[in-house]
């Protein structure tokens, strides 16, 4: 039996476990997520100092209509992210500000959408979290059909409902639902070595202490070699 175009219902990331993940930075979360995760750097904050992290609502529109969108507006819960794969097309937008207020009306964490938008301005000045690939004044069609809760591609990463996203200045990381918690603790102990080593760099401690023993492994030095 072949799954609904919109699945309505789906597990997703504890409040708790969202609340604690959101106070990493994602960078340090990519980090100890193996190095992966992240989306492709073309969907970037709207304004540098947007920040979002929530929960996945997937939605699966056509390039250029965002009828599917609209029905995720009535469906999203709070604290929940819309995760849009509108293919990367920038020939029209996807939201503008009408829309991003009924999400933070909504309680919507924020938008990410591998397409475009429109009214940054108007967006700017709600403060309202925005990822996309960039802006267009073109306004989209309401005609086609699409899917939402099912997994989607964004910025070439596969993206589930219910998964761990968040985004700031640098960009956005998913992690896996059934993941997110394990990583909690990787994820303070990696931030508290970053935070010491900044501490010796500043005490000019700046060679990398692993720097030589790489280089050799790597062939540029000879056993015994230092720089």
């Amino acid at each position: 039996m072949s799954l609904p175009n919109i699945i309505k219902s789906f597990d997703r990331v504890p409040a708790d476990i969202v609340a604690q993940a959101a106070k990493f930075q994602p960078a340090i979360l990519a980090d100890v997520a193996g190095r992966r995760g992240a989306l492709h750097g073309r969907i970037r904050a709207l304004r540098p100092h947007m920040k979002l992290a929530g929960t996945a609502f997937t939605v699966e529109v056509r390039p250029g209509d965002n009828l599917m969108i609209h029905a995720a507006l009535a469906l999203a819960q709070p604290g929940d992210v819309l995760v849009i794969d509108g293919k990367g097309d920038q020939s029209s937008a996807l939201m503008g500000t009408i829309m991003m207020n009924a999400c933070r009306q909504r309680g919507i964490a924020g938008v990410v959408i591998d397409g475009a938008v429109r009214d940054s301005l108007d967006i700017d000045d709600m403060d309202y979290p925005v990822f996309s690939v960039g802006t267009n004044p073109n306004g989209p069609t309401k005609e086609v059909g699409g899917r939402i809760g099912h997994p989607v591609s964004v910025g070439g990463v596969t993206v589930h409902p219910g998964d761990f996203i968040c985004g700031d200045a640098d960009g956005l990381v998913v992690v896996e639902r059934e993941k997110i918690a394990s990583l909690l603790p990787l994820a303070e102990h990696k931030e508290a070595a970053e935070t010491r080593r900044i501490a010796q760099i500043k005490e000019g401690k700046t060679n990398a202490p692993w720097l030589v023993a790489s280089l050799i492994t790597a062939g540029v030095l000879k056993e015994g070699e230092t720089l």
